[in-house]
């Protein structure tokens, strides 16, 4: 008898032990891993959320970092790598997604430093035209490397060179955690600031 009580509190034990490395937030289906590897570097998940445009859902967002931040600074200041990874939950048209990126990027950073980084978003908005459109169940990541730049991955894909311009990736991340975000409850979710 005892040792089958045992046997129960070692196999409880483990089990504890394993969905603890196994643990996920899953937002309208979409499970985003507690930790992601980037460049060799563990990221802890920040925050996630779920971006709605009126009453519908866009897509979740998933936000990891190297240390616990609650600001856009703090994003931008947290040391080694970062990333934003969004997970599709309705199709939209591809080119109309790049152009709502851009506008949040304008709407988050005032003219001067926004018409230094025109090339890029530029870049950035013909590289989601070229998608034609993104489906429910698409994602894509936008990573912070350092020494490499910012790369963006659609559907598991790096897309082109890597944007070297240091402020490009806090740019982006102006369009959700920036002064105007895109979605003022997922800017609390992504930054931990949820109740």
């Amino acid at each position: 008898m005892k040792l089958t009580m045992r046997a129960c509190y070692v196999a409880t034990a483990l089990l504890v032990a394993l969905a603890a490395n196994a643990a996920t937030v899953e937002l309208s289906g979409v499970k985003l891993e507690d930790s992601v590897d980037a460049q060799g570097t563990k990221l802890q998940l920040n925050g996630a959320g779920i971006r709605y445009k009126a009453i519908f859902k866009v897509y979740t967002a998933g936000l990891y970092l190297t240390k616990k931040s609650t600001t856009l600074d703090e994003v931008i200041a947290a040391p080694g790598p970062k990333r934003m990874s969004i997970t599709m939950l309705r199709d939209i048209d591809s080119s109309e997604l790049g152009k709502l990126f851009t506008r949040g990027v304008e709407d988050n950073m005032d003219r001067a430093e926004f018409s230094k980084l025109v090339p890029s978003i530029i870049r950035m908005g013909e590289m989601f035209a070229s998608h034609k459109k993104l489906l429910a169940g698409d994602g894509f990541v936008v990573d912070w490397i350092p020494g490499t730049g910012t790369v963006i991955t659609v559907k598991g894909v790096p897309q082109g060179e890597p944007f070297k311009e240091p402020k490009f990736f806090g740019a982006l991340m102006g369009i959700w955690l920036g002064k105007s975000p895109a979605d003022f409850k997922l800017k609390e979710a992504l930054l931990g600031q949820k109740p």
